[in-house]
C-alpha cells in the first residue's frame, strides 16, 4: 500500500503529516510506504490512499473512497482515528 500526504506547497506540511502518518502505521502495526507531494503534483494513481487537509482536499480531485481529510494535522488522535477507520473498512 502506498499512502501519499499532500499540502499546497509540498513542503513542511505534508512531511509533518508523512512522519505523523509513519508513528500512527507504525502504533498499529500497518506496513506502507509514505511519501509526501505537493496539491498540484497529485495524481490519482500514484497512490492508493491520500491524506490531506481539509482546506485543499475539496480541490484534489482525489475521490473520496481514497481520501482522508485531517483538520488538525499535528493531532496524531485525529490520525489514528481516521487511519483505523479506513483500514476498518477496507
Amino acid at each position: 500500500m502506498k499512502i501519499m500526504a499532500v499540502c499546497g506547497s509540498g513542503l513542511g506540511s505534508s512531511f509533518m503529516m508523512e512522519m505523523n502518518i509513519k508513528k500512527v502505521l507504525n502504533k498499529m502495526g500497518v506496513t506502507a510506504e509514505v511519501e509526501h507531494t505537493d496539491l498540484a503534483s497529485v495524481n490519482p494513481t500514484d497512490a492508493d490512499l491520500f491524506v490531506m487537509a481539509k482546506d485543499i482536499a475539496a480541490s484534489s480531485g482525489i475521490s473520496q473512497d481514497k481520501l482522508i481529510v485531517i483538520t488538525n494535522i499535528v493531532s496524531l488522535a485525529e490520525y489514528e482515528e481516521k487511519l483505523t477507520e479506513y483500514f476498518n473498512a477496507n
